[in-house]
């Protein structure tokens, strides 16, 4: 399909826009650019359209306000900047709202919030009741509860789930390169744009070089994994120039701005999507190749007899990954068996089970409707 017909016929779109260009590098909050996205971004609300805007920018706004040049590193202190710096971008937000009559709503996310069935359902319900009363929802990650075991680790792949919290049809990623390249522009003078590619397509992370800046946390390579995730729930994903003159607008009606990055196959159910959200695992668990053939090709579920070893420490109905013998993450799910019973009964049948541990919870390690194939 092409990049006319999908942005065109969008109806719900997340927005994600980084720090960089919210901050104008550091130097405060840029008003005036954030006044041209809402100005966008209010006329593809008047023509039907509902969006969603993932904002990056509380501790660059924090530093500022704080008077620090430089970063911190310490986890307080980057707490601290996100508090002071939440303050100013959520007003920002709110005002250049109000000139269109729109209110906006705060939404702080951590990944515990997505990982829980319960909070992840209530905060899908949140979101979809909001765009319901054509209200705009700001979504952060909420920098000052967050750790680095629990959070999501850039706002690129906080937009990506978003999107597939709220089944958009894609999500825009405005950033401060004119899109993904097929070597880093900045190194390379004669380096190619790339237009249109599968989001799963393996070259691109080989395109997808160099690093985040100063203020962000995620470089190309997090917008390649989150056109990834975005892809799970039937998103396509634009990587684009924030700076562009009206690039909303212009994406909107059809012009071939950045990089559309598309997804391989259709939307995955709400409850598969949910199970694929789940970032963090508590372990992980080693097929053998009749165990990734069955999951990968059957829709079965993950019976002892086909895991090899077993690593980790994890509890009954955590998060584990599946790896096939080279370690590639084929699958994820909730285990039904502790790390030390699942080492026991690895590589047995389920008729066994009751001998090996005394009793029987499951017959199956992974039962399938608890199971994503990646």
């Amino acid at each position: 399909m092409s990049k006319r017909s999908q942005l065109s016929q969008a109806r719900r779109l997340v927005v994600k826009i980084g720090s960089a260009l919210l901050t104008n590098d550091g130097q405060g909050l840029d008003v005036r650019a954030l006044g041209g996205w809402v100005d966008q971004i209010a006329a593809l609300i008047a023509d039907g359209v509902e969006v969603v805007v993932v904002s990056s920018g509380s501790v660059a706004e924090g530093m500022s306000r704080l008077g620090w040049a430089v970063r911190p590193e310490q986890l307080h202190e980057l707490q601290a900047a996100a508090a002071v710096g939440q303050m100013g971008l959520v007003q920002t937000w709110e005002q250049a709202f109000r000139r269109h009559g729109r209110h906006t709503a705060q939404i702080l996310l951590t990944h515990d919030d997505l990982s829980d069935r319960k909070r992840y359902l209530n905060a899908r319900g949140t979101l979809r009741a909001l765009l319901d009363f054509g209200v705009v929802p700001i979504v952060n990650e909420n920098d000052t509860v967050a750790t680095d075991e629990i959070r999501f680790g850039d706002n690129d792949t906080l937009g990506a789930l978003v999107a597939n919290l709220v089944e958009a049809d894609g999500l825009i990623i405005l950033t401060d390169q004119l899109g993904l390249f097929d070597k880093d522009p900045r190194k390379h003078a004669d380096a190619v744009l790339i237009d249109q590619r599968k989001a799963s397509d393996g070259e691109l992370d080989v395109m997808a070089s160099g690093g985040s800046g100063v203020l962000g946390r995620g470089g190309m390579q997090t917008k390649v994994r989150a056109a990834r995730l975005a892809a799970r729930s039937g998103a396509f994903t634009v990587i684009v120039g924030g700076r562009i003159e009206g690039v909303v607008t212009r994406l909107k009606q059809g012009e071939s701005l950045g990089t559309l990055l598309l997804p391989e196959q259709g939307r995955m159910a709400a409850r598969k999507q949910w199970l694929a959200s789940h970032l963090k695992t508590r372990g992980r668990v080693v097929l053998d190749d009749g165990a990734v053939r069955v999951l990968c090709q059957g829709g079965r579920s993950l019976l002892p007899v086909g895991v090899q070893s077993v690593s980790g420490q994890f509890q009954r109905g955590e998060m584990v990954s599946c790896v096939d013998a080279d370690g590639k993450e084929v699958a994820r799910g909730l285990v039904n068996y502790s790390a030390d019973e699942a080492r026991a009964i690895a590589g047995r049948s389920s008729d066994r089970i009751a001998d090996v541990l005394g009793y029987i919870s499951d017959e199956e390690m992974i039962h399938r409707d608890n199971l994503v194939v990646l």
